[in-house]
């Protein structure tokens, strides 16, 4: 059983340390081009700018690696430490031996628990270097509302779902797993039509695009490239932070683009076009469903691994828990399967790239060119102080998107 204690401390430790020469290799690649950018960027951001989204860069960094450093101490603490197996066996003794709504309770209370030493931290990013370079519009009073609906959320909608799984491994037997996954991705597929009509309105306020000019603009690019939608919406983003956005949901007759109040302040209509553009590229390249897939193909195989570890006679005792437990090994592999997973993450993004670069190509196509797609991103990264000149690695592990550059010499390309 020491055995597998030391692996886990071994991977927490790789994961902290690659996060950390990643980190450092970043800010030394942005320190490198501070005070002469690379032409490419030059043309993109003005001097003071450049300036500010450097000094942004530099402090998200080093505030990143603060909480990283405080998060991995936390994780090794509750995992090393005992503090599961107590809470296990306290909130076990509330029901019967085979009582599964305390087992349910234990995972969504340690969840919770789990999460208090990290607000601190959260509120400082919010409120005081968000604020600092004048992203944050958020009050104290929306930003603890925010976390108590995220709670409440968690318990409402985590606790059936939990139950129902804890239950097909009693009901079920050897295959839950299969039927687990079932379940869990069915639900995620309702998710994708519930979200944007019940789950987003108790935290933002969404409305159509009203009519005009803009609105006849893009529901006409809609129709000339293949995507009858219904509404474009609108939502207020503005109410939190001054970062812009916009995104697409749903599948089907249920698909909606969703586009941040404060991108609509920040582009002119032919570049809300363009990022309309891309977004409906995603969508026409079959993006989404393809995304979907590769979804469900790793949660079948992260079902199957948990399955494969609740039966191991080792896993749970290695950490102070009776062995054949469920509740305990779906928490234990959601805490600790990231250390695994992020050496893999340079693979998700490269896909997610390719991605991106086919629906600027399709952005470009549908407006006749690129130009209007290159002055969208150049403001964007111009309002949100984006990172111009990341390291390679870092790029690579943490960017699913291209960075600008990369996409201005692709859309440059002939077609």
């Amino acid at each position: 059983m020491l055995s597998v204690l030391l692996a886990v401390a071994a991977l927490l430790v790789l994961r902290l340390i690659a996060d950390l020469v990643l980190s450092a290799l970043n800010r030394a690649e942005v320190r490198r081009h501070a005070g002469a950018p690379p032409p490419a960027v030059a043309a993109i951001m003005d001097g003071p700018t450049y300036t500010k989204s450097v000094a942004y860069t530099l402090e998200k960094s080093r505030f990143g690696v603060l909480t990283e450093v405080f998060d991995t101490l936390v994780l090794a603490l509750v995992i090393f430490g005992g503090v599961l197996p107590a809470l296990f066996s306290l909130v076990a003794s509330w029901g019967g031996p085979e009582s599964l709504w305390t087992r349910t309770l234990f995972v969504l209370l340690a969840g919770v628990l789990l999460s208090l030493p990290a607000l601190p931290f959260e509120w400082w990013e919010q409120f005081r270097l968000e604020q600092k370079f004048g992203f944050n519009k958020s009050t104290t009073g929306l930003w603890v509302t925010d976390k108590l609906k995220g709670v409440l959320l968690m318990f409402a909608i985590g606790f059936p779902l939990l139950w129902v799984l804890l239950w097909l491994v009693e009901r079920v037997g050897p295959t839950w797993w299969i039927w687990g996954f079932g379940v869990l991705f069915g639900f995620q597929l309702l998710m994708l039509i519930l979200y944007p009509k019940v789950i987003l309105p108790l935290f933002n306020k969404l409305t159509p695009l009203p009519e005009g000019e803009l609105r006849t603009r893009l529901m006409a690019l809609g129709d000339r490239t293949g995507f009858s939608a219904k509404t474009i919406e609108v939502i207020d983003g503005s109410k939190r932070s001054g970062h812009s956005n916009a995104y697409f949901t749903g599948f089907g007759r249920f698909r909606r683009i969703v586009l941040f109040d404060t991108l609509i302040a920040q582009l002119t209509p032919e570049e809300l076009e363009a990022v309309l553009a891309h977004e409906i590229g995603h969508y026409r390249r079959g993006h989404i469903p393809k995304m979907i897939a590769l979804s469900a193909a790793m949660m079948f195989g992260g079902f199957a691994v948990i399955a494969w570890l609740a039966r191991s006679p080792w896993f749970n005792v290695s950490f102070g828990f009776p062995a054949g437990e469920m509740a305990p090994s779906l928490l234990l592999f959601a805490l600790l399967s990231g250390v695994v997973t992020f050496w893999f993450a340079p693979l998700g993004n490269l896909l997610s790239r390719k991605y991106e670069y086919e629906a600027d190509a399709f952005a470009r196509n549908a407006m006749g060119g690129p130009a209007a797609m290159v002055g969208a991103l150049r403001k964007l990264a111009q309002k949100n102080l984006s990172n111009l000149t990341p390291h390679r690695w870092f790029s690579g592990f943490y960017y699913s998107h291209p960075t600008l550059v990369e996409r201005e010499a692709a859309l440059a390309k002939p077609v």
